[in-house]
C-alpha cells in the first residue's frame, strides 16, 4: 500500500480511529490535515507522529458541524500541498439514551446529531470534489457504524443519523461516479477507544467491553487499529474499482447477536 504524493484529510482524527487512520496513511508516505475540535495538544501529538513515521501532516482546528470550518480543512490541504485525494469522515458524536426512553431525545439531540453525524459529511465532500475531480481520481471513506445497519446503539438518533449517512454513501458514489471519485462506508462495531472510557469511566467501560464481547462471534473487542485497516483499503488504489459499498466491520456481532439487542455501539 503506497500513498506517496497523495493528500489525506481525516476529520476527528486527534485521537481513535481518526487518528489511527491518519497515523497508517503517514506510515505509507502520505500527508495528512489533522482535524481536532478543541484539543490543539492532541492533534499536534498526531501530527508529530506522523511525521515521525515518514508522512507529512498540519493539524487544523475545526468544528466540521459548521459549514464554514468545512472549507477551511480543504483550502488548508490545498495551501499546503496543492492537492486533495482522500477524505475521510471520522468526526461524530452521540447521545447516549434507552431506545424505549422517547423523551429522553428532543429536537435539539437530533439537530446536533444529524450536524456531525450526517450534514458535515455532506458538507466535506461537497468543498473536496471539485479538487478531487481535477486530479481525476478521489476516494471518501465515511465512518459509519452497525447502528445504521441494524437500528441498535447509543440512542436512536445516533443510528438513525448513521442509517441516513450510509444512504447518502449508496446516492453520492452513484452522484460522483462519473468523475472517478469513489465513495465508500466502513460501518464499525463497538470500538474500545478512549472515547467510550471518558464517557463511562474505567469500571463501566470494562462492563461494556466484556458484554460486547460476549455477544461477539469472534470473541473480542475491536480497538481503533482494527478498523484503520478497511479505511485505508478504501482510501487506496487498492479499492480503485469499488464504489457504493458498506462495509460492516464488527468481528461477527451481527451475526451473533439476539433479538431485541440494543445495547452501545
Amino acid at each position: 500500500m503506497d500513498f506517496t504524493n497523495q493528500v489525506a484529510i481525516v476529520t476527528g482524527s486527534s485521537n481513535g480511529i481518526g487518528a489511527e487512520a491518519a497515523l497508517a496513511i503517514a506510515r505509507h508516505g502520505g500527508k495528512v490535515v489533522v482535524n481536532y475540535a478543541s484539543n490543539k495538544q492532541a492533534g499536534d501529538a498526531i501530527v508529530n507522529q506522523c511525521k515521525e513515521l515518514g508522512g507529512d501532516a498540519i493539524a487544523v482546528g475545526a468544528d466540521v458541524s459548521e459549514d464554514t470550518n468545512c472549507k477551511k480543512l480543504v483550502d488548508a490541504a490545498m495551501d499546503n500541498w496543492g492537492r486533495l485525494d482522500i477524505l475521510v469522515n471520522n468526526a461524530g458524536t452521540t447521545k447516549f439514551m434507552a431506545h424505549d426512553d422517547l423523551e429522553g431525545l428532543d429536537k435539539t439531540d437530533f439537530e446536533e446529531i444529524y450536524a456531525l453525524n450526517l450534514i458535515a459529511p455532506y458538507q466535506m465532500i461537497k468543498q473536496c470534489r471539485p479538487h478531487m475531480k481535477a486530479n481525476g481520481t478521489g476516494s471518501i471513506v465515511n465512518i459509519s457504524s452497525v447502528a445504521g445497519v441494524h437500528g441498535i446503539g447509543s440512542s436512536i438518533a445516533y443510528a438513525a443519523s448513521k442509517g441516513a449517512l450510509n444512504t447518502a454513501t449508496l446516492s453520492l458514489a452513484r452522484a460522483l461516479a462519473h468523475e472517478k471519485i469513489r465513495v465508500n462506508a466502513v460501518c464499525p462495531g463497538f470500538v474500545g477507544t478512549d472515547w467510550f472510557r471518558n464517557a463511562f469511566g474505567d469500571e463501566m467501560f470494562g462492563k461494556i467491553s466484556a458484554g460486547q464481547k460476549a455477544v461477539t462471534p469472534m470473541d473480542q473487542v475491536a480497538s481503533a487499529q482494527d478498523i484503520a485497516g478497511s479505511i485505508l483499503f478504501f482510501a487506496s488504489r487498492m479499492s480503485h474499482h469499488i464504489t457504493g459499498q458498506l462495509l460492516v466491520v464488527d468481528g461477527g456481532l451481527l451475526l451473533g447477536m439476539p433479538a431485541g439487542y440494543t445495547q452501545n455501539i
